[in-house]
């Protein structure tokens, strides 16, 4: 494996239902992390608690040092099955404008889709609000513009609504 010099961001592969412990036992480790959630009410017969689910369920970011003994460090995390990669034992990295993006979206406290597969439409920037800088996609649903972050290596989206004068092109 081809050393590198900085930490990038990978996506970590858990087990199903296993987000929330592998990051914590990362966090124990001294590995950042990033687990982007969305806090939804849910309804029990007798009671109703706000409970927080993964954005992305079996996946966490984890920015590290591509060594060996930083991967086998997290893979012997309890819930880790594997690190993403696009060509088999070599991690690929997320990019940093894109992990920029999904966590200003998160900390802006705004609803959010989440869309499969979601590759086209036209490169936009956030031009001012609480997402002013993120970059990401233009498309449109029901007749509403949405601004689309896509995490290439998940295949998936997330989108929010947004005043197409709050948005211009890259």
């Amino acid at each position: 494996m081809a050393e590198s010099c900085r930490e990038n961001w990978y996506v970590l592969y858990v087990k199903s239902r296993h987000e929330f412990v592998a990051n914590h036992e990362l966090i124990q480790k001294d590995i950042t992390t990033f687990l982007p959630a969305v806090r939804k009410l849910r309804n029990w017969k007798d009671r109703k608690k706000w409970v927080d689910f993964p954005l992305f369920p079996g996946y966490l970011f984890i920015n590290i040092m591509p060594r060996p003994e930083n991967i086998l460090s997290v893979l012997k995390t309890r819930g880790a099955i594997n690190l993403l990669s696009a060509q088999p034992g070599y991690p690929t990295p997320v990019s940093p404008d894109e992990i920029d993006a999904l966590q200003l979206l998160i900390e802006s406290g705004r609803d959010i889709d989440i869309y499969p597969e979601l590759k086209t439409g036209t490169n936009v920037r956030v031009k001012r609000g609480p997402l002013q800088g993120a970059v990401g996609t233009l498309v449109e649903r029901h007749e509403q513009y949405m601004f689309m972050i896509n995490i290439e290596l998940l295949g998936r989206s997330i989108g929010v609504n947004l005043y197409a004068d709050d948005i211009e092109a890259v």
